[in-house]
């Protein structure tokens, strides 16, 4: 005689789903077109910027542009290579300066630091990465652009400035990611600390070391503020490092953008559109380089 089973006692099929499953999966799907949505409006005004900047920027750009100085406000064609030499001067200098300087801080951080100055240091690393760069433009402007003038030296100098807490704090977190295993490991085989450091930290931090770097350098790049008190700007190419005001592109922009001239203003579309080619190269660069230590 077979038995039967009753109605409560029955199993449910693999494809029934039962109430409280429907209901979090209409939640969860509600949460994630949700931030969809989120995500589609802060994405928006950046591809209208992107297009507005193409589009009037894109038929003063050319080999007239990359190679020639301004001309009048009025004149048609023209460039902003003074700009762009001054640019990757002040950029480049800023560079030699604060990336040894901000790894040789987070290595102290991550390897070194147990005192108070560990907080110090952490303490005005966040404080200067929220500072406003006009602040930055005034601090160096009082200290050193009234003794020895405009130039190309203390426009790095305020570059500097601004790239050393990202350098600093980006450093550091990419220097905490590598496995104490390894650090462990070097010292079993008898490495001193400088050693491992050297040969097995750094090297393993490389990729993301030099992503923040990039990023640091995109930031720099785009300063405005903090080269109007300390490189001021010129019409010329200027190849003397200091004691003479020099231009960049973001000076050139400005300056253009205010003019009442449409062809001044077609450059300095122009220059942005350049100088947001050359930000968006790097930060690919970093995303790259980033992708690839993950993998």
């Amino acid at each position: 005689m077979s038995a039967t089973l009753s109605p409560e006692r029955e199993h449910l099929s693999l494809r029934t789903i039962d109430p409280y499953t429907r209901r979090r999966k209409q939640r969860s799907r509600f949460v994630r077109g949700l931030l969809l949505a989120a995500m589609v409006v802060a994405v928006i005004p950046l591809f209208l910027i992107l297009i507005e900047v193409v589009r009037r920027g894109w038929p003063a750009m050319g080999w007239e542009f990359l190679t020639q100085v301004q001309p009048s406000g009025r004149t048609p064609g023209g460039g902003y290579v003074h700009g762009i030499i001054g640019t990757f001067y002040m950029v480049g200098f800023a560079t030699l300066i604060s990336v040894p300087v901000g790894i040789l801080a987070a290595i102290y951080l991550v390897e070194y630091g147990r005192g108070p100055l560990t907080g110090i240091i952490r303490f005005f690393t966040d404080v200067m990465t929220g500072v406003p760069s006009v602040f930055v433009g005034l601090f160096i402007y009082a200290l050193l652009v009234r003794q020895i003038g405009f130039g190309a030296f203390v426009g790095g100098l305020g570059l500097s400035v601004m790239m050393l807490p990202i350098i600093v704090r980006s450093s550091e977190e990419m220097l905490r990611l590598v496995p104490e295993d390894q650090r462990a490991a070097s010292a079993g085989l008898g490495a001193r600390k400088w050693q491992t450091i050297m040969k097995v930290v750094l090297p393993t931090a490389a990729p993301g070391l030099t992503t923040g770097a990039m990023l640091a350098v995109a930031r720099a790049a785009g300063e405005t503020a903090v080269l109007l008190l300390t490189a001021l700007g010129s019409l010329q190419v200027v190849n003397q490092f200091q004691g003479q005001p020099i231009a960049s592109i973001t000076l050139l922009v400005y300056r253009g953008a205010r003019q009442p001239f449409a062809e001044g203003q077609q450059r300095a579309w122009a220059g942005a559109l350049f100088l947001m080619v050359m930000v968006l190269l790097l930060t690919l660069s970093a995303r790259y380089i980033s992708s690839r230590s993950r993998r």
